[in-house]
């Protein structure tokens, strides 16, 4: 018997609705909730990040620090299917971009490199 299993990434952010709307921008996905204090991304009809207000704590306690800096040591990887494409997503929408297109030779495939509204690292590869 082999386990089936999916990730469902949540980040802490400290604006939902603006991060929401960045990383539809950039990933071309959809809102699958909305609101200012939880978001669920998806694409394709696929859960692929939940975002979560950083100050509260609902049933289960707040996801982050607020007095740390968010971002720090995370790596969110999307794997895209046209990598030029996101790539022009990501320029629209005023994305920060950390290393722009390059070739990845220890993974054999081309990478982009953006920062998020709360500084996430975000890799777009094709």
């Amino acid at each position: 018997m082999t386990a089936s299993v999916r990730s469902q990434p949540m980040i802490a952010v400290t604006d939902v609705e603006k991060s929401s709307a960045w990383y539809c921008a950039v990933l071309g996905a959809s809102s699958g909730h909305g609101g200012p204090e939880y978001e669920r991304l998806v694409v394709d009809g696929e859960l692929i990040l939940q975002l979560h207000k950083l100050a509260l704590g609902h049933h289960h306690g707040t996801i982050g620090d607020p007095s740390l800096p968010l971002g720090n040591g995370v790596a969110l990887w999307f794997e895209v299917d046209d990598l030029p494409v996101a790539a022009d997503r990501a320029r629209s929408a005023g994305a920060t971009i950390q290393t722009d297109l390059h070739h990845n030779p220890n993974a054999g495939h081309e990478e982009l490199w953006l920062r998020d509204p709360d500084n996430y690292l975000v890799v777009l590869a094709g």
